[in-house]
């Protein structure tokens, strides 16, 4: 009887194969940088079965539409969205006393309404305007009455800006018109 030669094995030994594929899926999982989504920080208010029935004056509304065009209908005339934000400050603190314009700028709402078929781009570009406006006044205030920067005010003083300032944004369901 012969006996066999010692020959290689033709097999691969695959043993380990899983290990490097499980390590390479976990250092992809970690170097991979995933886009988050980003939106709006908008504090909504708390939930109520029954909503108070709050009477606001129609002077005290600030009136913005935006059709599936992406064309601004500001106080019922064709807007532009260059002039939003020095618009909303007008409206908002009144400096004239004009009739048509805010009472007084605690009382000051915005209301802004878009059509289903309005870009998301337009939209973000009208909400930043509306934000820019009020943070501006903000500023404003804080430099009128401290001679700071509203971020360097403390707690206290920038809510007491803030209260005397509020930023009332009001969105209603989008429609199609």
């Amino acid at each position: 009887m012969k006996k066999k030669k010692n020959r290689l094995s033709s097999e691969v030994n695959a043993g380990s194969m899983a290990d490097i594929a499980f390590l390479l899926l976990i250092f992809f999982l970690v170097t991979t940088q995933i886009d988050s989504d980003k939106g709006i920080l908008v504090k909504l208010p708390m939930w109520e079965k029954t909503p108070p029935i709050i009477d606001i004056t129609p002077r005290n509304v600030f009136s913005i539409k935006v059709n599936r065009s992406n064309q601004l209908l500001v106080e019922g005339e064709l807007g532009n969205m260059d002039a939003i934000r020095g618009q909303v400050k007008e409206f908002v603190l009144n400096p004239r006393k004009k009739a048509n314009l805010s009472s007084s700028p605690n009382k000051a709402v915005v209301s802004l309404q878009n059509d289903r078929g309005t870009s998301y781009a337009t939209y973000l570009s009208v909400y930043n305007e509306i934000k820019a406006a009020y943070n501006e006044l903000w500023e404003e205030e804080s430099n009128r009455r401290y001679g700071e920067l509203f971020a360097d005010l403390p707690k206290a003083a920038q809510k007491e800006i803030r209260r005397k300032i509020p930023s009332v944004i009001s969105e209603s369901e989008p429609t199609e018109f």
